[in-house]
């Protein structure tokens, strides 16, 4: 390990008083041997010095090396930037490098004549990711674990489907995401990275963290979950380690202690294990016969079911009324000629994409009016009707008009011709760009009954419909799914999906409940536009009944 900065003073002071007690309290020239002394001194002294050299050269080469990783991995993430932060670990070991170890640099580097550098990174830090980003970034990362079911190997090792930029993890960056986990008493996910961290130690990967900081965690993680006889043997595995290890010791007492209690009270549990089994067992019966009724998982559940592809509901009759068409809105004149091309995704809800809908040089202007502006994503409390942040949205979004650009005016329009719906009293188009695991959890778009003052400050009545336009492809990850009757819609780029939230008697249309699925790999980019009620009385004519 490199000296510290206090050391290397330390080194020069002692240079200095070395040769100041000499000079000052001895006449060593009128004694040979006396004279002897100096020059195991300034043996002492010149062996010193060269380790002083010896760690300045070792400080530059360090941080030589650190540039040379840096220069080469930001040539190639500035590549393709998206795509290269679209990969959720290198956003996150991106976090972390900005948050954490370029502070570390900048302690190392402190004593360097450098100070332009120095003031310079002093002045950039400012700007730099917080341990809230970093904390944030690792909370992804265990969010679209769990719901791509994903072990921590296949994240460790960057072998994520569809990712083009694979980085690998370090035991550090292993190790950073288990003390998040733990800050936050997530002792399941503790355990994964910390068990992730020291099979990378154990392969032989070279790491300042040691077995011993890790198998500490580890044991205690698991113990928190109840495995004691687990807990106990890598106590004593850490403790042949480090047979000093203080709270090793005391652990393995008290796990042993515990042991003990536990073995002795089992006969009288064999009768409630038994009562176990067949629970178990009954459980198994029960989890089968839920992947069978898919109506009666629980929404969370079928959520992330329908973010990885599975519990999709669509008989093959269904289908076959789903159809592909060329669309010209009841003869409108823009589109007879040159009719766009649409397609049935689900029918009840209805859903309807529009293909090639919005082309890539209008869909990088947009991006670029909305980056200056793009702020975190906010909700609006049902209680309070307050926007604002909440932690199962995670994107940020960016509002965008026709006066901002004659572009918006543009796309604004084609969405009235496409719909035959009023566009005076929807709202403006909102731009969103989904961070690392980004979503937004199942949601309404429509104010329910029980939000009477929902957008009642717009005195444009309901969110009558959504149109949505994908302005990204995602390489995996990022669907919309509609949770109650098992609708998935997958993101492409230039395509827009349309559906009404409201029935033509005004009633809300509450299987039109949807979420926007974690983005595992890529980067997702979306607009949308909300449209509302008031102007639509004759273009929608209200319906006594819920049909059209």
């Amino acid at each position: 390990m490199l000296p510290t900065r206090m050391e290397l003073k330390c080194w020069c002071l002692l240079l200095l008083s070395g040769l100041q007690s000499i000079s000052a309290n001895h006449d060593f020239f009128t004694s040979i041997g006396q004279m002897t002394d100096l020059l195991y001194t300034e043996k002492d002294l010149v062996t010193s010095l060269k380790d002083y050299i010896r760690a300045e050269e070792n400080k530059l080469e360090q941080i030589k090396r650190w540039a040379d990783k840096l220069d080469s991995l930001t040539a190639a993430a500035t590549q393709d930037p998206e795509g290269f932060l679209g990969h959720p670990v290198n956003a996150f070991k991106l976090m972390k490098r900005l948050n954490t170890e370029w502070g570390d640099l900048e302690s190392l580097v402190l004593s360097d004549t450098s100070d332009g550098f120095i003031s310079n990174l002093t002045i950039q830090r400012q700007h730099f990711p917080t341990d809230d980003d970093q904390t944030g970034a690792a909370k992804a990362l265990l969010r679209l674990q769990d719901t791509y079911r994903l072990d921590a190997n296949t994240i460790s090792t960057g072998d994520l489907p569809g990712a083009i930029h694979k980085i690998h993890m370090t035991v550090d960056d292993c190790y950073e995401l288990a003390k998040i986990a733990y800050t936050e008493v997530d002792y399941y996910h503790t355990e994964l990275w910390m068990t992730q961290a020291l099979k990378q130690l154990e392969e032989g990967e070279e790491s300042n963290i040691d077995m011993v900081t890790v198998l500490d965690y580890l044991s205690y993680a698991i113990y928190q979950q109840g495995e004691l006889d687990r807990a106990l043997e890598l106590t004593k595995r850490l403790l042949e380690l480090d047979p000093e290890h203080q709270r090793a010791k005391g652990n393995l007492k008290y796990f042993e202690f515990q042991l003990e209690k536990q073995n002795k009270a089992e006969p009288d549990e064999d009768e409630d294990k038994k009562e176990q089994v067949t629970n178990k067992t009954t459980e198994k019966k029960q989890k089968k016969e839920s992947r069978q009724t898919f109506s009666l998982i629980p929404e969370r559940k079928k959520y992330e079911m329908l973010c990885r592809g599975e519990g999709i509901r669509m008989t093959p009759q269904r289908q076959s009324r789903l159809f592909c068409r060329y669309y010209d809105n009841k003869h409108n004149p823009k589109f007879l000629l040159a009719p766009v091309k649409q397609q049935d995704e689900w029918d009840r809800p209805y859903i309807v994409r529009y293909l090639d809908i919005i082309s890539d040089t209008e869909m990088e202007k947009v991006k670029q009016l909305a980056k200056p502006r793009l702020r975190r994503a906010t909700i609006s409390n049902p209680v309070t009707g307050v926007l604002e942040t909440a932690s199962y949205r995670i994107s940020k979004s960016a509002w965008l008009t026709e006066y901002d650009d004659p572009l918006i005016d543009k796309l604004n329009q084609r969405i009235e011709d496409l719909t035959g719906l009023e566009m005076d009293t929807a709202e403006e188009l909102q731009v969103a760009n989904y961070g690392v695991g980004g979503q937004y959890e199942p949601h309404f778009d429509f104010g329910r009954k029980d939000e009477p003052d929902a957008f009642k400050e717009l005195g444009t009545g309901n969110r009558i419909a959504t149109w949505l336009f994908y302005m990204s492809d995602v390489a995996a990850g990022g669907a919309t799914v509609f949770p109650d009757v098992g609708a998935s819609v997958r993101p492409k780029k230039g395509t827009a999906v349309f559906w009404y939230n409201l029935f033509p008697n005004g009633e809300g249309d509450y299987s039109t409940r949807h979420a926007a699925c974690p983005v595992l790999v890529g980067n997702k980019w979306v607009s949308n536009k909300w449209i509302h009620e008031r102007g639509q009385e004759w273009r929608r004519p209200c319906n006594l009944s819920e049909a059209d």
